[in-house]
C-alpha cells in the first residue's frame, strides 16, 4: 500500500496570481524568450517547449496547474516502451483461435430454433486487451491468496468462454449451450458473467452497466480494508475492470472517482476498451470520448495512460516535427474516425491526410493498404503489455488506460466499425470465410458451407496451448476461477441475545436501537466480533450508531490528522488506518458496493466479512435495486437495515423519505431474505437465525433485510415457551385474546403489532371481539415458502400434498382474519390466497407526507380504531354482528377526522 508520501496528491496547485513579482526583469526574459520561440519556430514547436517545461515542474515537484487533457497520442512514447517477454507469433495464434470460437459459438447460438442471441462485437474489438492480460498479468488463486479480480466486461463474456474451451475448461458441448442453461443443462453457459449461474467460473457480475466500474472501485478498497485490518494479505491483489466508453455515461461509472484517487488505490486498474461506439451509434460523434474521459480521470486525480495508435505510426509521428499529424489527430472527431474504420486506404489518403500537403507528404510512400492498416493501439500486444505494465508499476493512484480501439474488429467489413454491430450475432459464409482468412486458420470451405460453422481447436499438445497453459501456471491459476475456501464460522451462543430478548422494561426505544444493543453484545465475541463490517451512508448517529465510533472507529487509511470538534465528547468521531466502521458519505451507491465487497469476502479471499449495512429505507432497494440484484448475483452475505422505515414512522421528513414499499421491492429478490420485527427478542432470533444460515456449517447464498424503526416503544421481554419457529417462518400468536365472545384475529407486522395489540383491548371491552393478535415477522418468507408448496404439489400430483406453513399455523384459528402495518397493502395481501378463511388487509397506500404519526395513521385508516372497525366489517360481512354498529364505531373514532386522532410520539429523524 502506497504511503502518504507516496501518493500524487489531487489539487496540484494553482497560477500564483495574486504573488507580487519580485523580479520582474527576469520575468520579461522568460516572456521574451517564448515571444521568441512562436516568433521563429511557431506556435507548435513554442507548445511543445512548454509542455517540456510543465513537465520537467512536476519533476522538480514545482507546483503547476494539472493538465486535464494531452494530445491524442500514445501516453507512453515509443522509446519507453519496456521489453515484451512473450512470444508475439504464439500469442498471435491463440488469439485468432480465440476469436473465432467466441464468434462462432453466438453465430450458432442463432441456429433455427434457438435464435437466443449474443454479442460478438464487444470481444472482437478488445480481444488483444483481454489477451496480454491472461498472458502476463492476471494472477490466480492457486497460491492460496485471493489473485486478481478481474471484473470482465459482460458483452465480451463469448470471448472469456472461447479462451476456456482452448484451455479445457469448457467443452464444445459447453459452447453449443451458451444462452442454453437449461434446457442443455448441466453444459450450459449463462449469458453474461453470472456468478450464481456459474458459481465455480465467474466471480463478479458486471453486465448491468456501471455496477462494474463502481463495483471494482469498492473491492479495490475493501482489499485495503482487510488487509489493514489484518483480516487477509491482499497486498498482491490487483484489480482490474474492463469497461466500455459508452458505459461510462452511467453515472454509477464515474460518481465514485475520487474515493479511489483520495484512497490512494495503486491497486486498481480500469481499462475502457474506446471503440468510439455505443450500442447504437457512436458515443461522442461530433467530440472525442478519449479526451472527455482523459480529462474527467485527471481532475479526479487518476493516473491516465492513452493507449491510442499501435506500433504502425511510429515512424509517421516521429517525422511529425511541425505537430502537423498530432494536429489533425486532436482535430478530427471520433465520427470521422468511425468512418475511417470502415472506409479504403484511398479515401483514409484523400481525407485524412490530403488537405495538407506535408500530411500528404508524408504518406507518399505507403500504399493504399498500408495506409487502411495503421491500426489503432488497443490491437497491439506490445503497447498493450507496455500499459498495463505501467499501470501496475505505477504509486499512489488508481491508474485508467484508454484503449483505442475498432468495434468489431477482425470480424469483416460487415461488421468493423458499424452503427449496427452491436447487435448483429450471425455471419453469412462468406463472413465466415473472410474472417476465416484474416485469421490464417485451417478451416477448409467446405466445412463452412456445410451446415453450422466448426470450432477450432489447435490440438492440446500444440505449442499455442502449452504456451497458454505455462503462461497461467506461473501467474497462479486460471482466470476467471470462483473458489470458496471460507471455514464456517464459530458463533455465539444463546447468551449473546439474553440481553436483547429481556425488553427495555420502562424505557421506550426503537426497533432500530434493539438491534444496535444486539449488534454492540455480538462484536464484544472474540472471534465473530473482528468480521463485522458497519456501513452506513453519512447517517451514523441517526441510527444511534455514534457509540461505536469511540470503540470501532472509522476506517480512513490515512488516520486522523486533524483535531476533532468534538473530541472532549465521550462519543467523539474518530477515524483510525484499522478502523472497523465504513463511513462512505452520502451515497447509498458507494455502500452497497462495499457491502457486496465484504459480502462476498468469504469467497474472493477466503475469509468471512459480516457487513452490516444501515440506511433510510426508503433510500435502499428503491435507490439501489440494480445493486441488491448484483449482490444476489454476487453470492454476497450480510445484514441490510432498512431504518427508518414505514409510511407512517418518519413523519416530519414526507413524501421522499416515507417508505411502505421496501419489503415489497425486497420480495422480487429471490437472494433476500427480509423480516419486519416488531420486538428486540424477535430480532434477536431472526439475526441468531441469519448468522447461522450465512456463516454456518451449512452456509447458504443469501442476505438478510430488516426494516426497524425510528418510533419508541417499550419492548416486552420474550413470552415463556415463545413460538421460535414461528418467528423464523414468518408468523406466530404474540397475544391470545382473553375476553369477548365473537373470535376474530389480526395479523400484523413491525411498528403495528402495539396498534392491534390497543385494538384487541378495544375489541374486547367495546365490542365483544375476542380477537388473538399474530406478528407477522415476514410477509414475504411465507409468501415464498407457500409458492414452493405449490410448485411442488403441481408437479407431485400423486404424492402428498403440501400444506404451507401459514395455512397450517392459522387453521384452527376462528377468523375473519384482518391484516395491518405500516407497508402498503400488496405486502400483507402477498398471503391472502393461503389464508383459511376471510381476509383483508390495511395499509399505507398513497404518498406519504409530514404530519404527526396520529394524523398519518387516521389518514391510511392503519391506527388501532381503524383496526377495530376493519375487523367489525369483515364480522359483519360474516353475519357476525349487525351492520350497524360500524357506522357506530366511525362516528366514535371520528376516523373521518384527521385531526381527532391522538397525534402520538413526536416523529423525528431517528
Amino acid at each position: 500500500m502506497a504511503s502518504g508520501s507516496d501518493r500524487n496528491p489531487i489539487i496540484i496547485g494553482g497560477l500564483p496570481s495574486q504573488v507580487p513579482d519580485f523580479d520582474p526583469e527576469e520575468t520579461q526574459e522568460w516572456l521574451d524568450s517564448l515571444d521568441a520561440a512562436v516568433d521563429e519556430r511557431g506556435r507548435e514547436r513554442a507548445r511543445y517547449l512548454m509542455l517540456r517545461l510543465i513537465e520537467r515542474a512536476r519533476e522538480k515537484r514545482v507546483a503547476v496547474p494539472e493538465m486535464r487533457s494531452t494530445d491524442y497520442v500514445n501516453t507512453i512514447p515509443t522509446r519507453a516502451e519496456p521489453f515484451f517477454p512473450g512470444n508475439e507469433e504464439i500469442e498471435r495464434k491463440i488469439l485468432n483461435a480465440t476469436r473465432w470460437n467466441a464468434a462462432v459459438m453466438v453465430s450458432r447460438a442463432q441456429r433455427p430454433g434457438i435464435g437466443v442471441g449474443g454479442h460478438i462485437a464487444t470481444f472482437a474489438s478488445s480481444a488483444s486487451l483481454y489477451d496480454v492480460g491472461f498472458n502476463h498479468f492476471f494472477r490466480g488463486k492457486d497460491e492460496g491468496d485471493g489473485g486478481d479480480q478481474v471484473f470482465f466486461q459482460g458483452h465480451a463474456s463469448p470471448g472469456i468462454y472461447a479462451r476456456a474451451f482452448l484451455l479445457d475448461r469448457l467443452s464444445e458441448d459447453n459452447l453449443d449451450a451458451f444462452r442454453q442453461e437449461k434446457s442443455k443443462a448441466p453444459h450450459g453457459l449463462s449469458s453474461y458473467p453470472h456468478p450464481r449461474l456459474m458459481p465455480d467460473f465467474w466471480e463478479f457480475p458486471t453486465v448491468s452497466m456501471g455496477l462494474g466500474p463502481i463495483g471494482a472501485i469498492y473491492q479495490a478498497r475493501m482489499n485495503r480494508y482487510m488487509h489493514a485490518r489484518g483480516i487477509a494479505d491482499t497486498s498482491k491483489s490487483q484489480v482490474w475492470a474492463f469497461l466500455g466508453d459508452g458505459e461510462m455515461d452511467e453515472p454509477e461509472s464515474l460518481g465514485q472517482l475520487t474515493i479511489a484517487a483520495r484512497e490512494g488505490l495503486d491497486n486498481l486498474t480500469f481499462v475502457v476498451n474506446c471503440n468510439l461506439q455505443r450500442l447504437d451509434g457512436p458515443v461522442r460523434g461530433n467530440g472525442k470520448v478519449i479526451q472527455e474521459l482523459e480529462s474527467v480521470f485527471r481532475g479526479a486525480g487518476w493516473n491516465v495512460i492513452k493507449l491510442i495508435w499501435d506500433r504502425t505510426w511510429d515512424p509517421l509521428l516521429a517525422r511529425d516535427r511541425d505537430g502537423i499529424l498530432v494536429n489533425r489527430m486532436n482535430t478530427t472527431p471520433d465520427g470521422q474516425f468511425q468512418t475511417y474504420a470502415t472506409e479504403s486506404g484511398a479515401y483514409i489518403r484523400d481525407h485524412f491526410f490530403g488537405d495538407d500537403q506535408r500530411l500528404r507528404a508524408m504518406v507518399e510512400g505507403m500504399t493504399d493498404d498500408q495506409i487502411l492498416h495503421l491500426g489503432r493501439g488497443g490491437h497491439d500486444h506490445k503497447k498493450i503489455y507496455a500499459a498495463f505494465k505501467a499501470a501496475v508499476e505505477h504509486k499512489g493512484q488508481p491508474t485508467v488506460i484508454l484503449a483505442k480501439t475498432v468495434k468489431g474488429w477482425t470480424l469483416g467489413p460487415n461488421f468493423e466499425g458499424r452503427n449496427a454491430t452491436h447487435q448483429m450475432k450471425k455471419l453469412t459464409v462468406d463472413d465466415l470465410k473472410g474472417f476465416r482468412d484474416r485469421l490464417h486458420l485451417p478451416i477448409s470451405d467446405k466445412e463452412l458451407e456445410s451446415g453450422a460453422p466448426p470450432y477450432y481447436h489447435p490440438g492440446r499438445d500444440s505449442e499455442e496451448i502449452q504456451y497458454m497453459h505455462d503462461r497461467r501456471l506461473g501467474l497462479g491459476g486460471y482466470v476467471p476461477t470462483r473458489v470458496v475456501r471460507a471455514k464456517p464460522l464459530a458463533l455465539p451462543d444463546d447468551k449473546t441475545y439474553a440481553t436483547v430478548k429481556k425488553g427495555s422494561g420502562h424505557q421506550s426505544i426503537a426497533t432500530t436501537m434493539a438491534f444496535v444493543r444486539l449488534l454492540k453484545d455480538l462484536m464484544r465475541d472474540k472471534e465473530l466480533g473482528r468480521r463485522f463490517v458497519l456501513i452506513a451512508p453519512d447517517e451514523y448517529r441517526t441510527f444511534g450508531m455514534d457509540s461505536f465510533f469511540p470503540s470501532a472507529k472509522i476506517y480512513n487509511p490515512l488516520g486522523q490528522q486533524y483535531e476533532s470538534v468534538d473530541r472532549e465528547l465521550l462519543l467523539a468521531y474518530k477515524e483510525s488506518p484499522t478502523g472497523q466502521m465504513l463511513h462512505d458519505g452520502i451515497s447509498e451507491a458507494g455502500c452497497t458496493a462495499s457491502l457486496i465487497a465484504a459480502g462476498s469476502a468469504y469467497a474472493t479471499h477466503g475469509e468471512p466479512l459480516i457487513p452490516v449495512y444501515v440506511f433510510y429505507s426508503m433510500f435502499g432497494f428503491q435507490r439501489t435495486g440494480d445493486q441488491f440484484w448484483q449482490m444476489s448475483d454476487q453470492l454476497a452475505r450480510g445484514f441490510v437495515l432498512g431504518a427508518t422505515a414505514g409510511r407512517t414512522t418518519l413523519t416530519g421528513e414526507g413524501l421522499q423519505h416515507a417508505d411502505g414499499h421496501s419489503q415489497l421491492l425486497a420480495s422480487t429478490n429471490p437472494g433476500c431474505v427480509a423480516y419486519d420485527p416488531a420486538f428486540g427478542f424477535e430480532i434477536a432470533h431472526i439475526v441468531q437465525d441469519g448468522l447461522r444460515r450465512m456463516y454456518g456449517p451449512d452456509s447458504e447464498d443469501v442476505f438478510y433485510y430488516l426494516t426497524v424503526y425510528n418510533e419508541p416503544i417499550q419492548h416486552p421481554a420474550e413470552p415463556e415457551n415463545v413460538d421460535a419457529e414461528g418467528i423464523i417462518k414468518g408468523v406466530y400468536r404474540y397475544s391470545e385474546g382473553t375476553s369477548g365472545s365473537i373470535p376474530a384475529q389480526i395479523m400484523a407486522s413491525g411498528v403495528a403489532v402495539p396498534w392491534a395489540v390497543e385494538a384487541q383491548k378495544v375489541l374486547a371491552e367495546e365490542w365483544d371481539v375476542k380477537a388473538d393478535v399474530w406478528s407477522a415477522t415476514s410477509w414475504n418468507e411465507l409468501r415464498r415458502e407457500a409458492v414452493a408448496c405449490e410448485e411442488y404439489n403441481l408437479l407431485h400430483p400423486e404424492e402428498e400434498q403440501r400444506v404451507p406453513y401459514v395455512t397450517r399455523k392459522l387453521t384452527g384459528a376462528q377468523g375473519p382474519f384482518v391484516a395491518v402495518s405500516d407497508w402498503m397493502r400488496a405486502v400483507p395481501d402477498q398471503i391472502a390466497r393461503w389464508v383459511p378463511g376471510t381476509y383483508q388487509s390495511l395499509g399505507a397506500d398513497g404518498f406519504g407526507f409530514a404530519d404527526t404519526r396520529g394524523a398519518a395513521r387516521r389518514f391510511f385508516h392503519i391506527d388501532a380504531q381503524s383496526i377495530v372497525v376493519g375487523v367489525l366489517t369483515e364480522l359483519a360481512r360474516e353475519g357476525k354482528v349487525d351492520r350497524s354498529v360500524l357506522k357506530q364505531a366511525i362516528d366514535r373514532y371520528q376516523l373521518l377526522d384527521v385531526s381527532a386522532a391522538d397525534p402520538g410520539a413526536a416523529g423525528g429523524d431517528a
